[in-house]
């Protein structure tokens, strides 16, 4: 049985409800392969039996479950090398010029899917700015609980650090665990994880210096990118960095925003910050495969 155009509307609304994202029209072979699982695991005969589930008191124990299963989270490391690149060969300098007392550098990273983005940052602090006497804090929040205990735990499979490691990263920074691998103590004690749901007033929040937002706005609607970059805002340092995903903009949407190149890598800073600081003419990425986390829908 195909999923019915009541239930898809149902199931549409809820998702954007719980987390702001859109499934359009033209989704609903999406979201009946995704939801057969736990219609399956609940006992159902199918997607619109498992819909049916949902709309009835019992189902608000399955509202999380729905989520997630509507978001997929697809991870490489050193994933879109310019941001990196933009990160370790020039920011991570500019940030360190600067008077500050605390020798601390605060980088969020925001739906952090299982965590490689984050720890990618951390290789790339252990790398250029550890060494020199500064500490990195990194926070790494994702609206998926079991992606925030993935991140947490630091594991990964053979497969999972096959796409894109480059081997003497795994060597220094990972210790082999049965047929996986796990991230070492150093990058581990960088990175704090906390569930977030980026279209929910935020928690408490440190200031950051660099923002990493990338790849997640393409699947809000224009008024939730606006109040998601406002809150960014707000939690971003007047001096600091927002890196977006490449098919990402904050022109059209939030204009107390300046960007500036990098490299070939646009960034984003509150209005007034100034011009980035020049390339320093390094590039501690060549040859690396690129890197970062990707959330798809």
């Amino acid at each position: 049985m195909t999923l019915s155009a009541e239930a898809f509307r149902f199931v549409a609304d809820l998702v954007r409800r719980e987390s702001a994202i859109v499934l359009e029209q033209g989704k609903e072979y999406l979201v009946d392969s995704r939801l057969r699982s736990l219609a399956q695991a609940a006992g159902d005969a199918d997607v619109n039996a498992y819909v049916d589930r949902l709309r009835r008191p019992e189902g608000a124990r399955e509202t999380a479950k729905v989520v997630e299963a509507m978001t997929t989270n697809e991870t490489s490391w050193f994933r879109d090398r310019e941001p990196f690149q933009a990160l370790s060969g020039t920011i991570f300098q500019e940030l360190m010029q600067r008077p500050n007392h605390s020798r601390t550098i605060r980088i969020w990273s925001a739906a952090c899917s299982s965590g490689q983005e984050a720890y990618t940052i951390a290789m790339l602090a252990a790398e250029h700015v550890v060494p020199l006497g500064w500490r990195v804090e990194i926070v790494a929040t994702d609206l998926a609980q079991s992606m925030v205990d993935r991140t947490r735990e630091g594991r990964y499979s053979q497969l999972e650090v096959g796409r894109g490691m480059p081997a003497p990263m795994l060597v220094k920074y990972f210790q082999r665990e049965g047929t996986g691998w796990r991230v070492n103590d150093q990058l581990r004690s960088m990175v704090r994880v906390q569930t977030l749901n980026l279209a929910a007033p935020y928690p408490p929040m440190p200031v950051f210096d660099v923002v990493f937002l990338r790849n997640v706005l393409i699947y809000f609607d224009a008024a939730t990118k606006k109040q998601v970059l406002g809150r960014v805002r707000q939690v971003l340092d007047p001096q600091g960095y927002l890196f977006l995903g490449g098919a990402e903009t904050t022109l059209g949407l939030d204009d107390s925003w300046d960007r500036t190149m990098i490299g070939r890598f646009t960034v984003n800073r509150p209005k007034g910050a100034g011009a980035a600081a020049p390339a320093t003419g390094t590039a501690p990425l060549a040859g690396l495969a690129g890197l970062g986390a990707r959330r798809a829908i």
